[in-house]
């Protein structure tokens, strides 16, 4: 199982409920995978730096999770099939990158205390 994080903007028009549903919708696929979820995280609404769809601004979220690497191509096929996802990446993160995300994911939790 390899380490991946995926972070994907999704369009600003949509209501707190879609959002919720489609970040839940690819939640649940990649828990059917058998992914082991270690993160997520909404960043909110953001200011792009250029236009995407004739859209300045987007909702962010990231996704931490272990996974098979033959599973990432049908994950990106489902970004690609949902009209409401305007930008995607997935990185596939190695042992350094991995221990630099946790300490952001400790930053982050002594941020919110």
């Amino acid at each position: 199982m390899n380490h991946y994080e995926t972070v994907f903007i999704l369009n600003p028009v949509l209501s707190d409920i879609q959002i919720k549903e489609t970040v839940k919708k690819f939640e649940d696929y990649l828990v059917s995978k058998g992914a082991e979820m270690i993160s997520k995280e909404d960043w909110g609404l953001k200011k792009l730096a250029y236009p995407i769809q004739n859209k300045k601004s987007g909702f962010y979220h990231l996704f931490e999770f272990k996974l098979d690497g033959q599973e990432i191509t049908a994950f990106e096929l489902e970004f690609r099939r949902d009209d409401s996802i305007m930008r995607y990446l997935t990185v596939r993160l190695d042992k350094h990158a991995a221990a630099w995300a946790e300490k952001r994911r400790e930053r982050v939790k002594a941020t919110k205390k």
